[in-house]
């Protein structure tokens, strides 16, 4: 029975691999929006594996070097061919034939592979930093992962949101895939969603991360308020329950990109706060 508790989390690791293995396949098909979708459910597993080797105590060496492998292959190598497929219509390539197509747009096509090396960088360093305990040390890759991952599903729901608009621009796609890998290696302490109490003293800033995602979503369903009253008062549940999804999907770009400011906002108030000479005598 032992030996069974040890590998649960190992077994939902496992189902993290293949949703990110079934990603990387649909997107070789061309299914690009369900491969983004099994980055959001190999995401769920990446939660439940940790949350469940926590409540069993089922650590181990091999079940900490499987989980970044899983990463490394649904947070890593999956959103880099997401973002492959969303780069090649801002250049304006349809098949990649490298003899026929101007190096400029090569170099465009190619910085996708940016993701999958600083992924592997941050999930390296990751296993090897003793620091990490509690917060992290640059960019989550699940966090990078899911951004990118939430693009074709906004698009596949609304292909006029003003959000497409900026991110199916060649020079801001480039700039985004720069910054965001840049992050996953950087030296910005960004903090988890791990409660060990619920002090406010001890967990000021989860909190207030959790009112802004709470305000980003209410904004983000506010123009579907027509829609989901109709839903709620058919009592729709199936198409109430996607609608809330798509808003959720919708508001994730923005909730990662408040994690980061906060984080930065948040590692340099510290940074500053250490600094500041000690008054006591």
């Amino acid at each position: 029975m032992l030996k069974i508790k040890n590998h649960i989390p190992n077994f939902i690791t496992s189902l993290n691999i293949v949703s990110g293995a079934l990603s990387i396949i649909f997107a070789f098909e061309g299914l690009i929006t369900l491969a983004a979708y099994m980055i959001l459910i190999a995401a769920v597993f990446d939660f439940l594996d940790g949350m469940m080797a926590r409540l069993l105590k089922a650590y181990s060496e091999m079940g900490k070097q499987l989980d970044s492998l899983a990463d490394m292959v649904s947070f890593g190598l999956a959103p880099a061919i997401i973002a492959y497929h969303l780069m090649k219509p801002s250049i304006h390539i349809e098949t990649l034939y490298p003899n026929n197509i101007e190096v400029y747009k090569l170099i465009y096509l190619f910085s996708v592979i940016l993701i999958p090396i600083f992924s592997g960088l941050r999930l390296a360093k990751f296993n090897i930093d003793t620091r990490q305990t509690n917060n992290f040390i640059g960019l989550p890759t699940p966090a990078n992962a899911l951004f990118y991952a939430s693009i074709p599903i906004i698009s596949s729901q609304n292909p006029f949101d003003p959000f497409l608009f900026l991110i199916f621009d060649k020079v801001n796609l480039l700039l985004i895939i720069i910054t965001s890998s840049l992050l996953l290696v950087s030296p910005f302490h960004m903090f988890s969603f791990k409660f060990k109490n619920f002090k406010w003293s001890e967990n000021k800033i989860r909190f207030i991360f959790l009112s802004l995602i709470l305000v980003v979503i209410v904004l983000s369903a506010s123009q579907e308020l027509k829609f989901i009253g109709s839903l709620i008062t058919e009592m729709r549940i199936l198409l109430l329950i996607k609608e809330f999804f798509y808003i959720l999907v919708k508001a994730l770009p923005l909730i990662i990109i408040l994690y980061i400011i906060l984080s930065l906002v948040n590692s340099s108030f510290t940074y500053f706060k250490r600094k500041q000479p000690s008054n006591s005598l």
